[in-house]
């Protein structure tokens, strides 16, 4: 069995498939993603292969900077946004935006 590339929680699978999820922010254990790679995406709770990437583009944000689009592209408000990044990543105050396109 070939292993995924990249996880989300399973709770955003749907809008990853429906195409209202189109960012991921992460921390630097995974900000070397660039442009034109292609992942095998996994669900985090089982690692349950769901679908095929591909990085449109990268860039860099902090938890203040994050705006009303980033909530947009992760189909969320910028309150829930902020939120849930704090969840994720409690203490951490640099993140890697990954844009992304399903295949």
């Amino acid at each position: 069995m070939q292993a995924n590339d990249i996880t989300f929680f399973q709770r955003f699978q749907n809008d990853i498939l429906a195409g209202r999820k189109t960012i991921t922010i992460r921390d630097a254990a995974e900000s070397h993603f660039k442009v034109g790679d292609v992942l095998r995406v996994g669900r985090y709770e089982d690692d349950g292969y769901f679908c095929t990437i591909a990085v449109t583009a990268t860039s860099t944000v902090t938890l203040d900077t994050l705006t009303e689009q980033h909530a947009q592209q992760e189909n969320m408000t910028l309150g829930q946004l902020r939120q849930v990044i704090s969840d994720i990543y409690p203490g951490e105050s640099q993140f890697y935006v990954i844009e992304f396109k399903t295949l």
